[in-house]
C-alpha cells in the first residue's frame, strides 16, 4: 500500500533583485518603500499588461510623494492610479512609516518574478516589501530543505535574479497550507490552473496562449480566463 509523502515545509525570507522592476529601481533612487499586495489581469489587458495593488510608505509626506513621482516616471511602469493617503496607524498592510498611499499600477507580466518563484515551488505568504532597491519575499517552500538551493538556482537563471536567503525556519506542514488553498478551488478552477501551469503558461515567453488552453478544455476563452483568474486570486492571495 502506498503512503502519501508528507513534507514539513520551510518558511524563508528571500532577499531578491531582478531586472526591469519599477519598484526596485524607484526605491533605489529615493527613500521610502513599497508593499505589494495583489496582481491581477483585467479582460482588456490580459496577456500584455497586469495590474497590481501596492502601498507606498515613508516617514514624511514629501518622501512618499517623491517616491510616487519616481514610480510615475519609471519606464517599466504604466498608468499609476493613486487611491488614498493614510497617516499614523495602517490597516491591512501595516505599512511602516508615518505616511502611506495605496495605488494601482500597470506593468508587463514578463517583468514579474512571482510566476518564476511559483514555478520552483516558492509560494509567497505575505505582502512583498521593496526597499533600497531590493525585494523581500516571505515564502513557503513545500519540498525538502535540501532542495531549496537547487530551486533557487532555477529562479536565478530563469529570472536573471540575485537571490539570497535572509531567514529560514521550519513551518507548519506546507502541504496542509497548500491543500487548504487548493480545497477552495472549484473543479473548473483547479482544472484551468493545473492545465495552465503544466502547459507553460507561467513561463516567459509563454509556452501556450489562453485561446489554446480554452480550446483544450472545450470552453470559450472568456470562460477559461474567468476560471483561471479566480483560481489565481485564491492561490496567490497572502
Amino acid at each position: 500500500m502506498s503512503q502519501t509523502r508528507q513534507h514539513a515545509g520551510t518558511r524563508l525570507t528571500l532577499n531578491l533583485w531582478h531586472p526591469n522592476c519599477w519598484a526596485i529601481e524607484s526605491t533605489e533612487q529615493v527613500g521610502g518603500g513599497v508593499l505589494g499586495h495583489a496582481v491581477y489581469s483585467s479582460p482588456k489587458t490580459t496577456d500584455t499588461v497586469v495590474n497590481g495593488l501596492f502601498t507606498a510608505f515613508g516617514d514624511t509626506l514629501d518622501q512618499v510623494e517623491e517616491l510616487l513621482e519616481t514610480i510615475h516616471d519609471s519606464p517599466h511602469a504604466g498608468d499609476v492610479h493613486e487611491l488614498q493617503e493614510r497617516f499614523g496607524k495602517q490597516t491591512s498592510a501595516s505599512a511602516p512609516g508615518n505616511v502611506a498611499r495605496e495605488f494601482f499600477v500597470e506593468y508587463k507580466p514578463q517583468d514579474m518574478v512571482c510566476p518564476t518563484l511559483l514555478k520552483y515551488g516558492f509560494v509567497h505568504s505575505a505582502p512583498v516589501r521593496i526597499e533600497d532597491g531590493r525585494e523581500y519575499w516571505q515564502v513557503v517552500f513545500a519540498g525538502e530543505r535540501n532542495e531549496i538551493e537547487a530551486q533557487l538556482d532555477g529562479v536565478r537563471k530563469d529570472a536573471g535574479a540575485e537571490v539570497s536567503v535572509s531567514r529560514i525556519s521550519a513551518s507548519p506542514p506546507a502541504d496542509a497550507e497548500r491543500k487548504k488553498r487548493t480545497d477552495t478551488l472549484t473543479a473548473s478552477q483547479r482544472e484551468a490552473f493545473n492545465l495552465a501551469r503544466d502547459r507553460g503558461y507561467y513561463q516567459w515567453p509563454r509556452g501556450v496562449s489562453t485561446r489554446e488552453l480554452a480550446a483544450e478544455l472545450d470552453v470559450s476563452k472568456t470562460t477559461f480566463l474567468e476560471h483561471l483568474r479566480k483560481a489565481e486570486a485564491k492561490l496567490l492571495d497572502p
